[in-house]
């Protein structure tokens, strides 16, 4: 059975940065894709980042592009989020979820991915 574990959220001022990493156990890591999602309070589920098996195919969320960089060891089977200037609408529950790599190399539907960790907190000041 697949698991995934967040960790490296915390509280950071607006221009602040973190990085986010994602433990995947269970299964050869690089059998997977791994995909991020956040969910702010009060709202739906969306999509951040997602990077293929290989770490060769990447792809981001507008709201994002450009601040954020998706990454991979697969040898340390860990995936990253690392997050520069961030904003107060940064604040979320951050998810990292994984689904068996296939054809399609980029996935941003949740429904999608098969495997999910209990996330990880981010919150923004002002």
């Amino acid at each position: 059975q697949v698991q995934l574990a967040e960790s490296g959220g915390g509280l950071v001022q607006a221009g602040g940065s973190l990085r986010l990493s994602c433990t995947i156990s269970g299964r050869p890591f690089d059998n997977y894709a791994v995909g991020w999602f956040r969910q702010a309070p009060g709202k739906e589920r969306e999509f951040v980042a997602t990077i293929s098996w290989s770490g060769r195919g990447t792809y981001y969320g507008d709201a994002v592009k450009g601040r954020f960089l998706v990454s991979r060891d697969n040898g340390k089977n860990t995936a990253y989020l690392e997050m520069i200037n961030l904003k107060p609408i940064d604040t979320a529950v951050y998810y990292c979820a994984a689904r068996p790599h296939s054809m399609k190399v980029i996935e941003t539907e949740a429904s999608e991915y098969d495997y999910w960790g209990q996330g990880t907190k981010v919150t923004v000041s002002s």
